[in-house]
């Protein structure tokens, strides 16, 4: 008898492909749609993207003859992703979506859904891998490992996965490259074998992210405070590995406005982030500016000019205790212990080498080399090679 596999049909090529070679692996595959968002104030020019998303994985699903249905999981979706979302905006930190969404809907909600009718697995469209191995206890061990295609290497996103979660996981199309799945498409003439991806918020659809924070984060003049001439020293790395001198080492930059002076007004410092560099409405200098440090509290953001400059480079970060997460946990550090990774803190930005502490309060990453525009919500994920070993929220 054949295992069940319930695909997350999104409407893109990505999961068609997906669901077709699970069909040739000898699968019993059923497709589902996940309706994540109800509110249609929040779509552009007037469109339906949802509708037009679940239309095509029908149609695909139709195409591959198989069983479809639509799972609606708004009030899940709002509840874990949404509200703390606009939270996390309006406290000034810069949480990621889609990693949350894998983590509390399609790894969580969808998977239990997915489990209740019978499936041993789901499948998904990601471009990672999973590979099995004998764990030091004797019992299987999972690994979550890059994609083969680089330039689509989801795994960040999956950063949060446990290993309850990735043993009921399959990631098919996680061994072959973007180009392979469109001629995939082609040649069994899928309906949505050309469909451009998807640029807006998971499973939402095609809105971007500053359209859908007005929708409740209200625009709020404040001040644009440029720091470019200011003093900034970038602590060193010392022999003195205590905690006192990694937290000197790690925590974030410190501004006021006494440390420069006003240049234009901003719509709310809850719409910006660290390291941005447009929308900003400011012109007139011989490099660009970025956003070094926001405020939510006074209303201010800060900006310094040129992508070099100390105060949107930092060596290192950390990472609470309470928000740390192993995905293997033969990689997790002990108190008192470190060890060599490699890191990113942002989707296909380059892995960067770095050496990470454990202590009671919690992680301390330092860089090899300084990095530019770290964020407090983002999330800081460890590689070990090409397996994701766990992840952090940046303090």
């Amino acid at each position: 008898m054949s295992k069940r596999v319930v695909v997350g049909l999104s409407g893109g090529v990505d999961s068609s492909v997906a669901a077709h070679l699970l069909l040739q692996q000898g699968y019993e595959v059923i497709g589902i749609f996940m309706r994540n968002w109800h509110d249609e104030s929040v779509t552009i020019n007037n469109e339906c993207p949802w509708i037009d998303d679940s239309n095509d994985a029908m149609l695909v699903a139709e195409h591959l003859g198989i069983p479809f249905q639509v799972l609606d999981l708004s009030a899940e979706y709002r509840k874990r992703i949404v509200d703390y979302m606009f939270a996390e905006y309006e406290a000034g930190r810069t949480p990621n979506p889609d990693v949350l969404c894998n983590r509390e809907i399609k790894f969580d909600v969808f998977l239990k859904a997915a489990m209740n009718l019978g499936a041993d697995y789901v499948a998904t469209g990601h471009y990672c891998r999973r590979s099995v191995s004998k764990g030091q206890d004797g019992k299987e061990l999972f690994h979550l490992l890059a994609g083969v295609d680089e330039t689509k290497d989801q795994s960040y996103f999956l950063c949060q996965l446990n290993q309850d979660q990735l043993s009921k996981s399959l990631f098919p199309v996680g061994e072959l490259r973007k180009s392979e799945v469109r001629k995939i498409a082609r040649e069994i003439d899928l309906p949505n074998a050309d469909k451009k991806d998807s640029q807006g918020l998971c499973f939402i659809g095609k809105v971007k992210l500053p359209v859908f924070l007005q929708q409740q984060l209200q625009p709020k003049k404040g001040k644009i405070v440029d720091v470019t001439h200011a003093e900034f020293q970038i602590p060193v790395l010392s022999g003195e590995m205590a905690s006192d001198s990694l937290f000197e080492l790690t925590k974030p930059h410190f501004f006021s406005p006494d440390n420069g002076s006003v240049i234009g007004e901003h719509e709310g410092a809850h719409f910006y982030t660290i390291g941005q560099r447009k929308g900003l409405g400011v012109g007139g200098r011989e490099n660009p500016l970025f956003i070094v440090g926001t405020d939510t509290t006074q209303n201010i953001i800060y900006v310094a000019e040129g992508e070099n400059h100390p105060a949107l480079n930092r060596p290192g970060l950390f990472i609470k205790t309470e928000d740390v997460h192993w995905i293997n946990p033969e990689e997790a550090i002990s108190v008192g212990q470190s060890a060599t990774f490699s890191v990113r803190i942002r989707y296909r930005q380059p892995l960067s080498s770095c050496q990470v502490y454990c202590r009671e309060e919690g992680l301390f990453v330092v860089f090899d080399h300084l990095q530019r525009g770290i964020a407090p919500g983002q999330f800081c994920v460890f590689y070990r090679g090409e397996e994701v070993a766990g992840s952090g929220v940046i303090s």
